[in-house]
């Protein structure tokens, strides 16, 4: 029989031979990102968000980001910042945004979405459905043409 002290032992080293992947964006190092000036990430992102940064970031999407700052700096550490609502579901997402959390409009109500690396270069309304998608039941009355002759009772 295997002596218990040593199958917790390799469980251990097991464990600590985990090791989870690091995030890149393009072949550039999350860390790098956040260190980037916006003319330095430019290049990177697709030409309609390049053209939408090379014509100037405006006082909304600026107001937003300011905001976002702000909630992340006054979070206490190691804790999630508090959620800021915004309508901007055309704004881009930047490396300085991930883990803040906004609120994203979608015509009725403000859907939570909490930003990862893995949505930069992403819209904000990419990740706020404004439709609820179709769940197909029965065709009701007047679903086609032979549901005429269905007798009403």
């Amino acid at each position: 029989m295997a002596d218990p002290e040593v199958e917790t032992q390799d469980a251990m080293e097991k464990k600590k031979k985990r090791t989870f992947r690091k995030y890149t964006y393009r072949g550039v190092d999350l860390d790098q990102l956040l260190d980037m000036s916006t003319e330095q990430l430019m290049p990177m992102f697709t030409c309609r968000i390049r053209r939408r940064i090379q014509r100037g970031l405006k006082r909304k999407p600026l107001a937003l980001i300011k905001r976002l700052r702000k909630a992340k700096k006054n979070a206490p550490a190691l804790e999630k910042p508090e959620c800021v609502k915004t309508h901007l579901r055309n704004m881009v997402i930047l490396p300085e945004m991930i883990g803040s959390i906004v609120g994203v409009y979608n015509g009725k109500t403000y859907n939570q979405v909490e930003i990862k690396p893995e949505m930069i270069g992403h819209y904000l309304a990419e990740f706020s459905i404004t439709y609820k998608p179709v769940k197909h039941g029965r065709p009701g009355i007047g679903a086609t043409h032979s549901s005429r002759f269905i007798p009403l009772k």
